[in-house]
């Protein structure tokens, strides 16, 4: 859609939510989202819209509801069955030719980072790719869309002023999941796909969900991390017997520590790596860099072990312990097993 008058960017409203549907079942990361989204549409005076794609959808509308939307847009339809981002697109563009939503967020998934780019060029739109910040400006409605830059060295504020929609992709796992209200209520909306849209360019053959990561820490309560201050593989041994006496800890690490060979990519944590929302998050000789920061900073309780206790990690660390942490952790092992 081309720059256009501040009277025609009046006609745009509501803050859309794009949700992840895997093999029928709606994903995390699209609660993540209308958390933010709720908190934008309470800034601009409007409502939480969320669209749903897919085949044989579960009918739990009311947690869509619970967690913030105002209205659901559902397209159930067995073409549906499988992502075929082509196809996928072409509907969002019509919807968004009809409805006119202000703002389009969706996650920063791979599914997200393979429709939403086609969408936003359909509809000669600007895209933020992988924000982990969003906010409003009050005074005109931009979108201000927060992500880091030039390999992680500066947090960039992005806005598209002279275009509606403005979309942007959200990491998963850096917003917070708002707390469900059971007693909302809103609208649904059921729309048909077009017939001209159902030519597909691609089969799919077959689905695999790999379910199996090596560092599990997604999903993980508590993660104990290691940097360059390991010093190497038998550092990483050491975290390890410190998750096994705690019980259900993952191991994660700095790209430092990756790069170096001394644990596997699957570990890492940060911007080129995973986002995680862990309960404790324990960094052991990791100075802090904001790459790494960007990847841990909406975990709950954040604890630090350094030799020096000026580092970014130290200072944002809600607990921060100076020392040498091959004689720290070896001591609180010998603590837990005294128990």
């Amino acid at each position: 859609m081309k720059a256009f008058t501040e009277s025609v960017r009046k006609k745009y409203r509501n803050i859309w939510v794009i949700a992840e549907v895997l093999s029928g079942k709606i994903q995390t990361v699209t609660y993540e989202l209308m958390g933010v989204a709720r908190d934008l549409a309470d800034l601009r005076n409007s409502e939480v819209w969320v669209v749903v794609l897919g085949s044989k959808l579960e009918e739990n509308w009311e947690m869509f509801f619970a967690y913030g939307a105002d209205v659901l847009i559902i397209v159930d339809n067995p073409v549906l069955s499988g992502f075929i981002d082509e196809l996928e697109a072409k509907i969002l563009k019509k919807l968004m030719v009809k409805y006119k939503p202000e703002v389009v967020i969706c996650g920063a998934t791979s599914r997200g980072r393979a429709l939403i780019p086609r969408v936003a060029v359909m509809i000669h739109s600007g895209l933020t790719a992988d924000c982990t910040g969003l906010t409003i400006d009050p005074e005109n409605g931009d979108l201000l869309q927060i992500r880091p830059a030039f390999g992680g060295n500066i947090m960039a504020t992005i806005r598209s002023s002279h275009y509606r929609p403005q979309m942007a992709t959200v990491r998963p796992r850096v917003m917070k999941i708002p707390e469900p209200d059971f007693n909302r209520s809103g609208r649904i909306i059921k729309e048909k796909i077009f017939s001209g849209d159902c030519k597909k360019i691609k089969k799919i053959i077959s689905i695999y969900h790999d379910t199996e990561t090596a560092a599990n820490l997604a999903d993980a309560r508590i993660i104990i991390s290691g940097g360059r201050g390991i010093q190497g593989k038998k550092g990483f041994d050491l975290l390890k017997r410190w998750a096994e006496k705690i019980g259900g800890a993952a191991i994660g690490a700095s790209r430092a520590a990756v790069d170096a060979g001394w644990i596997s990519y699957a570990h890492q944590v940060g911007q080129t790596g995973q986002t995680v929302q862990a309960k404790v998050y324990i960094a052991c000789g990791i100075s802090g860099q904001i790459q790494h920061l960007v990847g841990m900073q909406s975990c709950d309780f954040i604890i630090a072990i350094d030799k020096k206790p000026n580092t970014p990690m130290m200072q944002i660390a809600d607990l921060a312990v100076v020392g040498d942490l091959f004689e720290i952790i070896p001591e609180v092992i010998r603590e837990i097993d005294g128990l």
